[in-house]
């Protein structure tokens, strides 16, 4: 597998760091846009980044909904938040950590992938799209989220020459390591041509600002957001943009029972609740303490052949 350079949350606070209560407005205003945009109810839903399981509760209308993150970690947080919640875990919940450029899943896997707050990490943005078009099914939806880099901000800090690159030009900008804002128009390309159709944008965090999040109510700026949210077709100016994206109907579709793949080889494995699976590659994939690991194989390469022939 090519390697790329991954922003890894191992190990980190994310969940109580950073999703604090001065917070409290863009996970309000986000779960707007969500319900907004995704489909209800349907068969398989995969999120892409979904770290502590933040979103999970917005995915009951579907059979199964797999929680997929790089870090093992924020998938063990995700793990403790649903028991603590429901004091089971269901088993239409799969968590897997896995790579977001070789996701360890069959083509036509899915109807639904959502993918939020974490484009922003991929340093080829492209080829993540193309990975995440490959395991939807025909018509499937897909709804992203992505940081906007033509917002009002940076074009302010930009014209008063407080900023170098332009908010204008197409192309990505890494502003800190891997980390990237995206122009609307080439995000839009993009998806385009992972033969992704955008079918709806809702810009989102407008009043993203700490001046306005301390003097005026929480509620009060998320009704205005839920409103301004609607401008989004008519032009994308916000710190966040979500677009909602469907897949060709002449998709292939997998098969009922299909469902990972190794994601060194592509070749078909099995499907849950089987715990492990044994790849003709060689590679022994687990599921441990309830994540399946398609980071690390269970052992070397050469001794999971030998085990397999």
């Amino acid at each position: 597998m090519s390697e790329r350079p991954i922003c890894d949350y191992e190990g980190s606070r994310y969940s109580t760091e950073f999703w604090t209560q001065a917070r409290t407005y863009e996970d309000a205003v986000e779960r707007i846009a969500m319900q907004a945009l995704l489909p209800p109810r349907g068969r398989r839903l995969l999120e892409i980044g979904a770290g502590f399981g933040r979103l999970a509760d917005l995915y009951s209308g579907y059979e199964t909904v797999v929680l997929l993150d790089y870090a093992r970690t924020q998938l063990a947080q995700a793990v403790e938040r649903l028991r603590s919640t429901s004091g089971r875990i269901s088993p239409h919940h799969i968590f897997v950590q896995a790579n977001f450029y070789h996701l360890p899943f069959v083509i036509g896997c899915f109807d639904t992938v959502t993918m939020v707050r974490t484009l922003h990490h991929a340093a080829d943005a492209p080829a993540v799209l193309q990975e995440i078009s490959g395991v939807l099914g025909p018509a499937g939806t897909f709804v992203l989220e992505f940081a906007n880099k033509r917002n009002l901000k940076a074009i302010a800090r930009y014209l008063l020459r407080r900023q170098a690159w332009s908010p204008f030009d197409r192309e990505p900008v890494e502003f800190v390591d891997l980390n990237f804002d995206f122009h609307p128009r080439w995000l839009w390309d993009q998806l385009a041509q992972a033969g992704l159709q955008r079918e709806s944008v809702r810009t989102v965090s407008h009043y993203r600002i700490g001046l306005l999040k301390r003097w005026i109510p929480t509620p009060i700026l998320v009704r205005l957001d839920a409103w301004a949210q609607r401008t989004g077709p008519l032009g994308q100016f916000s710190p966040s943009v979500f677009v909602r994206a469907r897949a060709s109907r002449q998709k292939p579709a997998a098969e009922p029972a299909a469902f990972f793949r190794c994601p060194a080889c592509r070749h078909p494995l099995g499907a849950p609740p089987q715990e492990a699976f044994i790849c003709p590659c060689g590679k022994i994939w687990e599921k441990t303490d309830g994540i399946y690991d398609f980071r690390y194989p269970a052992d070397r390469p050469n001794d999971a052949a030998a085990t397999h022939s």
